[in-house]
């Protein structure tokens, strides 16, 4: 039996914005675990997800995702941070990890946990709010990028998948708004919601505290024009620029070594 640690004491990153400080606390555990072990630890997390919550007076809001190359063991996590709800970009913010943990569904905070945890200790901003893409509980274990990261942050988060990784889910009517529930054993563990008429469904789950209703409510109300919501959308547009950057970068040192 592992004797891995859940996670270590929260490690508060105290930062100065706007002549105050803010504090944002960061717990952490081990990533470089064996499968088995990090399947252990999900569903010993998943018992500290709050599936409620209130989230009143936002003002910002963020957006995660994560790209890499294939076959690639270098990651790039970015935060794109929003005023909600404008959804004006405050800030953009990127970090990179080598990872040997392998890409495996449902275990992808295992691979991309590193660079993420990196990337919010380098943001300014605190978001009240964050959107992930990904799972939250719609996760065989209950416990999706946006619930892991939700437990580890101790904020409000929100999983937008493109695509559904467990459960069923009848199709939303064709109208904006529309919703249909994410099912796996007749619970109701997400909604399908058409973010845009006649374009395909964004697939909500909780991630931590904040209730099911709100989730999809915030989902719609920060989708702007577009399938994805404002907050992942910006966040997918910078890891991908970020990511071409990097090649960009390889690109040259190689043909200047070669020079």
């Amino acid at each position: 039996m592992s004797t891995t640690p859940i996670w270590t004491a929260p490690n508060p990153v105290t930062k100065r914005l706007s002549g105050r400080e803010m504090n944002m606390e960061i717990h952490t555990h081990p990533f470089d675990l064996t499968p088995a072990e990090a399947i252990r630890l999900q569903e010993t997390l998943r018992t500290r997800v709050r599936l409620s919550g209130d989230i009143e007076d936002i003002s910002l809001v963020a957006g995660v995702d994560a790209s890499y190359a294939k076959g690639s063991d270098e990651i790039h996590a970015v935060v794109v941070v929003l005023r909600y709800p404008d959804l004006g970009v405050v800030e953009r913010v990127s970090a990179s990890a080598a990872t040997s943990f392998p890409y495996i569904p449902g275990l992808l905070t295992f691979r991309e946990g590193p660079a993420l945890v990196e990337a919010f200790k380098r943001t300014r901003s605190e978001p009240d709010l964050v959107f992930f893409d990904g799972q939250g509980i719609a996760h065989p274990r209950g416990l999706g990028i946006a619930s892991h990261m939700g437990v580890l942050l101790d904020r409000p988060t929100i999983g937008v998948a493109k695509s559904l990784l467990v459960g069923t889910a009848a199709e939303p009517e064709v109208a904006r708004g529309s919703t249909a529930p994410i099912l796996r054993d007749g619970e109701t563990i997400g909604m399908a919601v058409r973010t845009k008429e006649k374009t395909k469904p964004v697939y909500v789950s909780v991630g931590h505290r904040v209730a099911l209703s709100q989730a999809v409510d915030l989902v719609l109300a920060t989708a702007r024009g577009y399938r994805l919501p404002e907050p992942t959308r910006q966040a997918h547009l910078y890891a991908n620029a970020v990511r071409q950057e990097e090649k960009r970068e390889e690109r040259q040192t190689t043909l200047s070594s070669e020079g």
